[in-house]
């Protein structure tokens, strides 16, 4: 279940830098967010590691 769990994050993760090109960053970080908080455990892995990053990179207001 876990595995599972970590290939959607990945996918979002994905999809959330694809929509931060275009964008919709508050859409992408609502996503992410979302998904980020099913985890509990794990917080020193890559991907969670990459996720929290990505998110505190959404979270920050854009320049253009």
């Amino acid at each position: 279940r876990q595995s599972a769990k970590s290939w959607e994050l990945r996918a979002v993760m994905s999809l959330a830098r694809l929509w931060q090109q275009q964008g919709k960053t508050k859409q992408a970080r609502q996503m992410l967010a979302e998904i980020y908080g099913w985890f509990t455990e794990g917080f020193d892995t890559a991907d969670l590691k990459e996720a929290g990053a990505l998110l505190e990179e959404l979270s920050v207001p854009s320049e253009a």
